[in-house]
């Protein structure tokens, strides 16, 4: 198994997949093709003989009585998030590759103003994006600058645990979901009562989760969170539309308030096939931005975001504008992976 993940993480592969009645695959630059061309089929005894080494015993069970298990996995290379599924063919292994060392928001290239968003003391901070785009990355990164910057008390919450946290200037609590704790929900609510100043949050996933994490953004904690959806717009009518309508004026009263900002994240592959390069849309709470959200207008922030490019705000068609007019993405991904396609089918044509 670790000569597999080897080779993958040599070769900077994003994903390993070992799957019955196929060739070992890799994900290289967002492309999922075989590891070696020639390389044979793998069988349901082979795969099956590699679950049965690695899987530690408590997700073996888990794994016979469920069908899934998804645990992280660490060897000398580096730490993987790892789904092990049972499918009409047999065992089949999925390791996501975790990058071993946590990088900064310098290394990381992020804009420098988002540092601005690791410096509230309270408020909510979201970072959206679908499977595989580096919201994981990303969120560790912003940690990581408070972890070096401030002297606080910081929580992680995880699904699994990916990067591996060291304290610095901040005492940093980090809690695996199903390994420490029974749901997202449970550990939430048990953090409020363990003096934290930061709570990052893996995933908010539903209704109790997302409201714990907008009382905590009100009651003095800065909360940073992800959620699977890929724009400012769409991200914030995902938060407010899990509320019962009953209670969705006051939910807006309170996001309006508490929201410091949103991260969209699109990871393109390069044009020239070498690489992948980050595409983001920015989201900053100003007064226009808490008014449309408090009216529930949110149809209206693409054009605030437009008009708020002095507050660090970019939409996610001006990114990839402005990738493709430096030659990193190609035509054919700047128009698949656009809102206003006209505009852009106007701006490639020119």
């Amino acid at each position: 198994m670790d000569d597999y993940l080897e080779v993958g993480q040599k070769a900077g592969a994003s994903d390993v997949h070992l799957a019955v009645n196929a060739q070992p695959r890799w994900r290289l630059h967002g492309t999922l093709q075989p590891i070696w061309p020639d390389a044979p089929r793998l069988t349901a005894e082979q795969t099956a003989a590699l679950a049965e080494k690695f899987v530690p015993n408590v997700y073996k069970e888990e794994l016979n009585n469920r069908g899934d298990s998804d645990f992280a996995y660490a060897n000398e290379f580096a730490r993987y998030r790892t789904s092990v599924v049972r499918q009409r063919l047999g065992i089949e292994i999925v390791f996501r590759v975790i990058n071993s060392k946590v990088r900064t928001m310098d290394e990381l290239e992020l804009p420098e103003h988002l540092k601005l968003l690791t410096r509230y003391q309270n408020g909510l901070v979201l970072v959206t994006g679908s499977v595989g785009t580096g919201k994981s990355t990303t969120l560790a990164a912003m940690v990581e600058q408070i972890n070096m910057e401030r002297r606080d008390h910081i929580i992680t919450l995880e699904d699994p645990i990916e990067y591996i946290l060291k304290s610095k200037n901040c005492h940093v609590t980090q809690r695996e979901i199903f390994t420490h704790t029974d749901s997202f929900g449970a550990a939430l609510r048990a953090s409020l009562r363990e003096d934290p100043d930061v709570i990052m949050v893996g995933e908010m996933r539903d209704l109790e989760t997302i409201s714990l994490a907008i009382t905590a953004s009100e009651t003095g904690h800065l909360v940073l969170a992800t959620l699977h959806t890929s724009n400012a717009s769409r991200t914030l009518d995902r938060l407010l539309d899990v509320f019962p309508p009953e209670q969705q004026e006051q939910i807006r009263v309170m996001v309006s308030e508490s929201l410091r900002g949103v991260i969209s994240h699109q990871l393109i592959p390069t044009a020239d096939g070498t690489g992948r390069v980050l595409a983001l849309e920015i989201l900053t709470n100003t007064p226009a931005v808490a008014n449309v959200i408090r009216e529930a207008k949110t149809y209206m922030l693409p054009g605030i975001i437009q008009t708020g490019k002095k507050q660090g705000m970019r939409l996610m068609d001006d990114t990839l504008i402005d990738l493709y007019d430096r030659g990193l993405i190609s035509a054919e991904e700047t128009y698949a992976r656009a809102d206003q396609k006209l505009m852009i089918r106007q701006h490639i044509g020119k």
